[in-house]
């Protein structure tokens, strides 16, 4: 029995995925449609983003929006203790929306990472197994 508790599946191209970016939607703020359009480019070029996605990419360039608006914020007045909180739960929230859409070091290389094949010739981990 394997452990996969807390295990993310690799992310690999969708047959559905998007082959044009969306233009940023009209109701996000400068910054989260600055967002939108930094992200998209290389989301569309992976090929792992499909229609359904586009919502919880809004969500993850909102949040980015309201961090930058925070850090803002906090320029002005660095010791309010309220918005350093809403800050620190919006960079920990867009943390957690990039690595769903391969937008981190790790996730990404769970995307580049999935080439389907289970090659495990030169494994020296794979002591015992009857490599034919």
């Amino acid at each position: 029995m394997t452990h996969t508790r807390g295990v993310k599946p690799p992310v690999s191209r969708d047959s559905n995925a998007l082959t044009k970016a969306p233009a940023a939607p009209k109701h996000l703020s400068p910054y989260a449609r600055a967002e939108w359009k930094r992200i998209m480019p290389g989301l569309i070029e992976r090929g792992i983003i499909v229609r359904s996605d586009l919502s919880g990419l809004e969500e993850l360039c909102t949040v980015r929006g309201l961090a930058r608006t925070y850090t803002e914020a906090l320029s002005m007045t660095p010791l309010d203790k309220v918005v350093f909180g809403m800050l620190n739960r919006a960079l920990q929230t867009s943390r957690q929306l990039a690595a769903e859409y391969g937008l981190s070091p790790v996730s990404r290389a769970r995307v580049g990472s999935a080439t389907g094949e289970d090659d495990d010739s030169d494994n020296p981990l794979m002591i015992g197994r009857n490599r034919a």
